[in-house]
């Protein structure tokens, strides 16, 4: 199997079956990937092959756990180890992986605005037989503003005055590839009220070069997506994930669902569309 980051300069396969794959809410996975749970696989780490490691950054998210992301595009990729076994994100896939979700993880961190529909198993924090140390886990909320955030190592924070315009899941394979998740959680709140209240300049952006407008902005220190700026369009597009408080609104549908990850089943009520949502 083969997956890789967004600008494709890390590259990574595995020649064995994948195993656990279950849904992290945790705040630092929310934070790493920008949406409201990240998805994982574990796999033999002798079986895993990783090409362009000179393009990987990594950041201790914990004293005993890091994460792995590219400092061109900053995509998750695989990192740390439990046991003999490798931590893979699955949004990176270029096809089924053959796993299917089991379980949901760290259930007591989930964020306000989103909510779990399936009937997997879920812990409080990690499953029995993973005796990880627990990292803090404490919900963050140092802005005034409706709407406000920050990376996971806060070098980075923004909040805007305004109230969101649009709210939705994206399951296309950019925005997969991007977060190295099931699918972008977004907000879009108007550039008029939106501001970085510190560390503007630890961003990096990446923009797809045959795209018309989709550009990855991150913190170039630990790899959390933040909100990119579109001043063309008079727009900022916020990860969800960022979030430190509870922004007040919730999503209002799924967009592109016709390119979905073939190993996620939407189980909740909200209107779906193949691709764009219609003006």
């Amino acid at each position: 199997m083969h997956a890789s980051c967004l600008c494709g300069s890390v590259t990574w396969d595995i020649d064995a079956p994948v195993e656990s794959m279950s849904d992290c809410h945790c705040s630092v996975c929310r934070k790493t990937h920008g949406t409201a749970f990240a998805t994982y696989v574990m796999a033999p780490a002798d079986e895993l092959s990783i090409q362009g490691r000179e393009h990987i950054v990594r950041f201790d998210s914990s004293p005993d756990f890091y994460r792995n992301f590219c400092g061109g595009c900053g995509s998750v990729v695989p990192g740390a180890t439990f046991d003999g076994s490798v931590f893979l994100p699955a949004g990176n896939f270029d096809s089924d992986p053959g796993g299917r979700l089991e379980a949901h993880w760290f259930v007591r961190s989930t964020p306000s605005w989103y909510t779990i529909t399936d009937t997997r198993p879920r812990f409080e924090t990690f499953p029995p037989g993973f005796p990880t140390p627990l990292a803090p886990d404490e919900p963050r909320d140092d802005g005034a503003a409706p709407i406000c955030g920050s990376c996971q190592c806060n070098a980075v924070a923004f909040e805007s005055t305004e109230q969101a315009m649009i709210c939705r899941h994206c399951h296309c394979t950019r925005c997969r590839k991007a977060r190295s998740a099931a699918h972008a959680s977004n907000l879009v709140v108007p550039i008029g009220g939106f501001r970085f209240t510190r560390g503007e300049h630890h961003l990096t952006t990446y923009k797809v070069p045959d795209a018309q407008f989709f550009t990855q902005a991150f913190c170039h220190t630990c790899g959390s997506p933040m909100p990119r700026v579109d001043t063309a369009r008079g727009f900022v597009v916020v990860p969800m994930g960022s979030l430190d408080a509870d922004p007040g609104v919730r999503l209002d549908n799924h967009i592109f669902v016709g390119s979905k990850a073939p190993w996620f089943n939407i189980t909740d009520s909200l209107p779906q569309f193949d691709k764009q949502q219609p003006m």
